[in-house]
C-alpha cells in the first residue's frame, strides 16, 4: 500500500515534497552487444524525499521552528536567529 504524500514532508520556503518513481529491472543482453534487446522484468514503486531540516528561523519578525531543504538552507534563503 502506497502511503499518501503528506504536506508534512514539504518545505516551507520552496515547497519541495516527495515525489514517486520507480526502480525498473531489466533482464537480457542488450542489441548492441549482439543479443535480442532487453525487457523489463518488473516495476518497484519508490519515493524520493526532500532533505528537510528542521531549523529556526525569523518569519514575519518572530522566531519559528519550520522545516527547510538543504538546498534553500545552503541558499539562504531564510535568517537564523543570532
Amino acid at each position: 500500500m502506497l502511503q499518501p504524500m503528506t504536506k508534512g514532508r514539504r518545505c516551507f520556503v520552496c515547497r519541495k515534497g516527495p515525489i514517486r518513481g520507480e526502480m525498473i529491472v531489466r533482464r537480457g543482453k542488450a542489441k548492441r552487444e549482439g543479443g535480442v534487446g532487453q525487457k523489463i522484468t518488473g516495476k518497484t514503486r519508490r519515493s524520493f524525499k526532500p532533505n528537510l531540516q528542521r531549523v529556526r528561523a525569523i518569519i514575519d519578525g518572530s522566531v519559528r521552528r519550520v522545516k527547510v531543504c538543504t538546498a534553500c538552507l545552503r541558499a539562504g534563503k531564510i535568517t537564523k536567529p543570532a
